[in-house]
């Protein structure tokens, strides 16, 4: 059984998308998305500085084209399910068949914006990713100092986030056993924070037709399986302001009986916990086109 991984904010880099770029399909779709969203995404994708593709209102948007564009270029009928980290959720929707190409991408546009203005209208705040240490004593600590949990990632790993303050005391007074690295981002996202993002969100979705999914599909929420189309973009627009369950989402994978997963571009990060968590799978991260062949085969040997 093989899943596909939609990546999170944070992934991009500066070029990223420049091979990827000469298929001629791939750069269509890009181009498509573009005029869709009125944003040069094949720019950002291959000649923006990396100060520019960390601004939530671009990151967003480039990301879940990426993911979209490479998905496509795979036997999406022999995947047998999707599971997106964060705004990877997003390019799920795409994926599973909730959305068109056209209302993912009109939805991740408005989630940026949104939850870029939330971060502008408040300021001080900010993300740490604490590695290691003992779960319980990690999350005590957040509760002490007022953080919030915003992405468990597994594999011993949990992002906080809250105060920009209060992000400093964690980093001179880590948990025992635990790295802390303060994070490049506009602001506390997956909080309370992002309420008024959430709102805005809300109020979108209301004009889309969504469609149940068409494989399996694995909600941040509380790593379930979701079958309602609708259900899923209300969690969808939820997941701005609580907390990501990658964690839950890895093991439902495995107790689904998944034997194999395919990280969609920009690639890395997902791939990586999952060989941390998801010991024994079949991993591929499609990090470049080369990487096309080795998914492909991955699919055809063990797809549906």
């Amino acid at each position: 059984m093989i899943v596909l991984l939609c990546p999170g904010q944070g992934s991009q880099k500066p070029g990223f998308l420049s091979n990827w770029l000469e298929i001629d399909s791939f750069k269509a779709n890009l181009e498509s998305f573009s005029e869709t969203i009125s944003l040069d995404l094949v720019k950002h994708g291959t000649i923006s500085d990396e100060a520019t593709i960390r601004d939530t209102a671009i990151a967003q948007p480039l990301i879940v084209a990426a993911s979209m564009a490479t998905a496509n270029l795979l036997n999406l009928k022999a995947v047998s399910g999707v599971a997106g980290h964060s705004v990877g959720e997003v390019a799920a929707s795409y994926i599973s068949g909730i959305l068109t190409e056209s209302e993912a991408i009109r939805l991740v546009d408005i989630r940026a914006q949104a939850m870029a203005e939330a971060a502008k209208a408040i300021q001080g705040t900010g993300m740490a990713a604490v590695l290691g240490g003992e779960q319980e004593l990690v999350l005590a600590k957040l509760n002490e100092l007022g953080l919030a949990a915003a992405n468990y990632n597994g594999a011993g790993q949990i992002v906080a986030a809250g105060s920009s303050e209060k992000i400093q005391e964690l980093i001179s007074n880590a948990p025992l056993g635990s790295k802390i690295i303060p994070l490049s981002v506009a602001g506390a996202f997956h909080t309370s924070f992002m309420e008024a993002a959430s709102q805005t969100l809300k109020g979108f979705v209301q004009t889309l037709d969504p469609k149940n999914p068409t494989m399996k599909l694995w909600s941040n929420q509380n790593g379930q399986l979701v079958t309602d189309g609708s259900e899923f973009l209300s969690l969808v627009v939820g997941q701005v302001a609580n907390s990501v369950r990658w964690d839950l989402c890895m093991q439902a994978m495995l107790e689904a009986g998944v034997t194999g997963v395919i990280e969609l571009s920009p690639a890395g990060a997902l791939a990586g916990l999952a060989k941390r968590g998801m010991p024994g799978l079949n991993i591929v991260a499609l990090k470049q086109p080369e990487d096309l062949e080795a998914a492909r085969e991955l699919i055809a040997s063990e797809g549906k």
